[in-house]
């Protein structure tokens, strides 16, 4: 039975890397899959699925606003899909959501998502808090703040490291503007030291 999930986390954790093996997993064994990507998101480069490690793969690319329903049906009419991916799941809105929610239960077919969480300043992003509430299955992927404990958050830094605490939700950008921290390391970097 297709169902939607949606694997989550902060900066770093291997979600495009764990997309990328769920992918290969089904072409090993001869099934096709359908990849996609937020169409701004160029780091890996255009229509490009990367990973931190060194792997990637090819991918068609989702705009913010388009009809995902419709262009997963217009995939499956061009021949058999095992699985659906989508990388950077937080950058889809919420109609965005429901249309992969659709096209679970009217096409059949499993739609993987992957993506962060939380926004630098700890807010859901949209596709994220739509995700949350529709799919069927989540997963964490985690990682580890310098601390050792559980990384929960990012923040974004500025040319000098320090962190950002206003701005635009989505700034494309990797290492040299993100940062993966715990909660309590997370509130110190923005200046909430306060213990109640």
């Amino acid at each position: 039975m297709a169902k939607l999930y949606f694997h989550y986390s902060t900066m770093n954790a291997g979600k495009s890397t764990l997309l990328l093996q769920a992918a290969h997993n089904y072409r090993e064994r001869g099934m096709q899959t359908y990849l996609l990507t937020a169409q701004f998101d160029g780091r890996a480069g255009a229509g490009r699925i990367g990973s931190r490690i060194g792997i990637g793969a090819e991918a068609d690319t989702y705009a913010p606003g388009e009809d995902l329903f419709a262009k997963i049906e217009a995939r499956l009419g061009a021949g058999p899909v095992a699985c659906v991916f989508f990388d950077e799941a937080q950058f889809l809105d919420k109609e965005q959501v429901w249309q992969l929610a659709r096209a679970v239960d009217d096409l059949g077919v499993p739609v993987m998502c992957y993506g962060l969480r939380v926004d630098f300043r700890g807010e859901l992003f949209p596709g994220s808090a739509a995700l949350l509430a529709l799919a069927d299955e989540m997963r964490e992927a985690r990682t580890i703040c310098f601390c050792g404990k559980k990384a929960t958050m990012v923040v974004r830094k500025d040319a000098s490291g320090a962190a950002v605490t206003d701005g635009a939700q989505v700034q494309i950008g990797g290492n040299e503007t993100y940062l993966s921290l715990c909660r309590r390391h997370w509130r110190e970097a923005v200046g909430d030291r306060s213990t109640t």
